[in-house]
């Protein structure tokens, strides 16, 4: 399997043992979900992983994911509401007079309220509930009409599909949260509710003066960030699809050909992007998932997804390491498939782009010469990151000295990362030696190995040697 699994840790994957059976089935990466726990809920279990990774002798990644603007519906003391379809509601500040006859939603957020005017679509429980407004009453509330039925009880979540809020992605919570998970040791931050290229820097001048910049996963989850997708890519390290907030965003149809889209967008720009939510959501309670579902993890890796992620079904599923390993088969079946379509490497996007051609050439040599693997000297992951989006059947072993550069990597699909010796100064020389001491190989086989090797005087370089070594 190529494809990354990300595996969402909850009650039900709490503890060593169960981290234990998440990575032997396949997780390399695990996210703690800041909607559900604060830094000091998340320090016994940041204490397990990096024990995990000791132990199994490999990199294993954290992905703290903030919570974002969510926004949600206040309680009153009114209770569930139950809501025909047609039916006029009230939405409204706390404490603002009731309009008689008609039921009232609570919603403390007054910038909100204040923006909405009439045609505009309001969205209630995950997209159960739908409303169209149709008249302010004051800076304070507004009456909708529902297009749907159904119960909304209190603290529910509610978006607003089309319309660009002034809302900041990073909030105050955030930045609490931020400095926690900084200090804990998280490897990547996820930052939700994207709407502009400039939440991305936001978000970094944050980390810049908390004194430490991790790579950052934009979150796709508004209709706005479509419209600003390519300045996204541009300043993010990865991006997340997040399938579930973003289909309350846009129509549900163009949902598949939008999720095709941003992976192609990313996979040109060598930048990871990751497909989330309910891909095997029946797997939180059943021990296989639908065929349904395994036909959308399949097309997710087909699409040229790097990272599948599983939410709810390793959270507080009832099967979370069956989940993961369903996922890793799936993924490894549809990437044999893949191989059939188009048994040579992708070739990159910008062809004059001298690392990115190097790149491409390395894995055509490797398919070529019949090479077991490539091997990647990369200082900063970029390298290995290029030889991935080129989509090479030979594994890619990147070789790298700073744990959080291989910890990263573990986002990009076909990639396995590695430490190498600082002790030999030639790159070149330093993936010779991993190809004779490394088990990946043995006598008389073939790595294509691509390394920087700088002239004289310099200490670094960019990738510019290409060589077939054999063992």
């Amino acid at each position: 399997m190529r494809a990354k699994i990300i595996a969402t840790l909850g009650p039900a994957t709490r503890g060593p043992e169960q981290l234990m059976r998440l990575a032997e089935a396949g997780a390399s990466v695990f996210r703690l979900n800041f909607s559900h726990g604060t830094a000091a809920d998340f320090a016994p279990v940041v204490d397990d992983i990096r024990s995990l990774e000791e132990r199994l002798g490999r990199p294993l990644a954290i992905l703290q994911d903030l919570s974002g603007p969510k926004i949600r519906t206040c309680d009153e003391g009114l209770g569930t509401i139950e809501i025909g379809r047609g039916q006029r509601i009230v939405l409204a500040l706390p404490g603002t007079p009731s309009v008689a006859g008609l039921p009232r939603l609570c919603l403390d957020q007054p910038g909100i309220l204040a923006e909405l005017a009439p045609g505009d679509s309001v969205a209630l429980s995950d997209g159960q509930l739908r409303f169209q407004v149709e008249e302010r009453q004051g800076p304070g509330a507004v009456i909708l009409t529902a297009l749907s039925a159904g119960l909304a009880p209190p603290h529910k979540g509610v978006s607003f599909p089309g319309k660009h809020l002034s809302l900041p992605a990073v909030t105050a919570k955030d930045e609490t949260d931020l400095e926690g998970g900084l200090a804990l040791g998280v490897d990547v931050v996820a930052v939700s509710y994207v709407q502009r290229a400039e939440d991305i820097v936001r978000l970094r001048s944050v980390m810049e003066r908390c004194g430490r910049v991790l790579p950052i996963v934009a979150k796709l989850e508004r209709a706005n960030a479509i419209g600003d997708l390519a300045r996204i890519i541009e300043h993010s390290d990865a991006l997340m699809v997040a399938r579930g907030d973003l289909g309350l965003e846009c129509p549900m149809a163009e949902l598949p050909a939008l999720q095709k889209r941003v992976i192609r967008a990313c996979n040109r720009a060598a930048k990871p992007v990751i497909v989330a939510t309910q891909m095997l959501l029946s797997m939180v309670g059943g021990p296989m998932p639908t065929r349904a579902e395994t036909t959308d993890v399949a097309n997710a890796v087909l699409d040229g997804a790097d990272c599948l992620m599983l939410s709810e079904e390793t959270a507080i599923g009832r099967y979370p390491v069956e989940a993961v390993a369903a996922m890793a088969e799936i993924a490894s079946r549809a990437e044999d498939y893949a191989f059939e379509l188009a048994p040579g490497p992708r070739p990159p996007a910008d062809e004059d782009h001298p690392a990115r051609f190097l790149a491409y050439a390395a894995c055509l040599l490797a398919g070529r010469s019949a090479a077991k693997a490539l091997v990647v000297h990369t200082d900063s992951g970029a390298s290995a990151r290029i030889a991935s989006s080129c989509r090479p059947r030979q594994p890619i072993l990147a070789l790298a000295a700073d744990v959080s550069v291989r910890r990263f990597l573990n986002f990009s699909w076909g990639v396995s990362p590695h430490p190498v010796a600082r002790n030999v100064a030639d790159h070149l020389e330093r993936a010779e030696s991993f190809v004779e001491e490394s088990g990946w190989f043995a006598a008389g086989e073939r790595a294509v190995i691509t390394a920087g090797q700088p002239k004289a005087g310099e200490h670094r370089t960019l990738t510019n040697v290409v060589k077939i070594y054999e063992k």
